[in-house]
């Protein structure tokens, strides 16, 4: 199991009352956790010692989030990074994304879903970034940063639109995903051509990984919206 690896996760939140919950949830989960209570000592530690999963908040009393994100890319920093912040806009969204950040969670959050998206990005990062006893034939990885999936040490050509769509299931894994999400999420809210190229890229993207042996599949939950589901790299 994931938790019993003893990943590090570092906790980017001035507000106390919200980060020792979320420190302790995450100790409970098996993770080596540090907190820290300013953008720059998240800096300096990852310069130290760094982390598979990095939880940031936005709003830090020496600096923006956003400005941590791009400086600890621009550092080098491989690891996973998700954004927590009450800035729940489309617009802020977008932009973190756009910084090198590769989730994001709006407050008010739930610990559980918190944990659920931590384990996520673990799955998706920790193959790329050498972890683990091995990577099996057929195994998929995601490397967010460089938008690049693999299947075992075999990379997976995919198109823009195939590796977002992916990349939201894989972050949702076993959970479906609804078809609305998926649009807003890779097309933008904006879209008004027909909801049949989700269908197109989603046959192309079964097509593709099947044909490399990926374990997992993208199933379809009718009326509702799609499923990654299957063996995972580090079950």
């Amino acid at each position: 199991m994931l938790r019993n690896v003893a990943h590090r996760v570092l906790v980017v939140e001035d507000e106390e009352d919200i980060a020792i919950p979320l420190v302790r949830t995450l100790e409970r989960e098996g993770y080596d956790v540090l907190w820290v209570d300013s953008g720059q000592k998240a800096l300096d530690e990852l310069q130290s010692r760094s982390a598979e999963v990095v939880i940031l908040d936005l709003g830090l009393p020496d600096m923006d989030g956003l400005e941590v994100c791009r400086r600890a890319r621009d550092a080098g920093y491989e690891g996973a990074i998700m954004i927590v912040t009450a800035r729940a806009g489309e617009l802020d969204r977008v932009v973190g994304l756009d910084y090198g950040a590769d989730d994001y969670l709006a407050k008010p959050f739930g610990l559980a879903e918190l944990q659920a998206r931590v384990r996520a990005l673990i799955r998706r990062t920790s193959g790329a970034n050498g972890h683990g006893d091995g990577i099996d034939e057929g195994a998929l990885r995601i490397d967010v940063a460089a938008r690049r999936v693999y299947a075992g040490e075999d990379e997976v050509p995919l198109t823009g639109k195939e590796f977002d769509v992916l990349n939201i299931l894989a972050a949702h894994r076993d959970k479906v995903v609804s078809r609305g999400r998926l649009m807003a999420d890779v097309w933008d809210e904006n879209w008004y051509g027909s909801t049949k190229t989700l269908d197109v890229t989603i046959g192309r993207l079964r097509q593709k990984l099947e044909s490399v042996g990926v374990s997992e599949r993208v199933v379809a939950v009718r009326g509702v919206g799609f499923r990654l589901e299957g063996s995972t790299p580090d079950a």
